[in-house]
């Protein structure tokens, strides 16, 4: 029996999951969490072996979550399910300790089999994700050790959200740039910050400008940098 805690902020969907899980004999919903806070509280408290998680919360997001459980419990399997097909966040949530990363468009007989896969230590990642990493991994091989050590691993979107902070750009313009959530904007940069071990915008900016994210005179830095 697999004791699962279901992290997302659609009531409906979690009643949907829950229902196809709870309709196996090897599965047991025992929580749900609305967002990445509640998650780390819920698994805290019930302890469970599966944590099926929503990468794009309100708050604190998937990703953070994930990372912060994997550090406190990492006996515990976090299992992402999102409905977005993006590399970066597939990368980061690996590197954050997730044991599977998959869409919310999936079957639901392929996600029960991928589930129980990893109980037995196996990854829940379709093949084309599964791809994508290999790929991203021999990229990686490729570069000098140096290369590789000098700069934190930011992903592609933290890079273009840095340098439009260093551009002056607040919040909402880097939303509208990027055609993403303000809640998103905030989310990678809280990310930054914490990968740089940074405490305010402004140095960030600084540092994109130092490591070549932007030229110096296309730099604009206002007053909410």
């Amino acid at each position: 029996m697999l004791n699962v805690l279901l992290a997302d902020d659609h009531q409906l969907f979690r009643e949907g999951l829950a229902n196809i899980l709870n309709a196996q004999t090897d599965f047991k919903v025992i929580g749900e969490a609305e967002d990445g806070l509640e998650a780390i509280v819920k698994t805290r408290q019930l302890k469970p072996d599966l944590v099926i998680m929503d990468v794009a919360m309100p708050g604190l997001d998937g990703v953070e979550a994930t990372r912060q459980i994997k550090s406190e419990m990492p006996e515990v399997i976090v299992v992402m399910l999102t409905v977005r097909d993006e590399d970066d966040k597939l990368f980061e949530a690996i590197m954050s300790g997730a044991q599977g990363y998959l869409l919310k468009s999936i079957r639901s007989r392929e996600l029960l089999t991928m589930l129980r896969g990893t109980a037995r230590g196996e990854a829940a990642i379709t093949p084309v994700m599964g791809g994508r990493m290999l790929e991203e991994f021999r990229r990686l091989s490729r570069l000098a050790p140096d290369e590789a050590d000098e700069t934190p691993a930011l992903t592609l979107r933290e890079q273009e959200v840095l340098g439009l902070v260093a551009q002056g750009a607040a919040d909402k313009e880097i939303a509208v740039t990027l055609q993403i959530s303000i809640h998103t904007v905030k989310s990678h940069m809280r990310n930054i910050l914490a990968k740089l071990q940074l405490a305010h915008r402004y140095e960030a900016a600084q540092y994109a400008i130092r490591e070549g994210l932007i030229r110096p005179n296309q730099a604009k830095p206002g007053p909410n940098t």
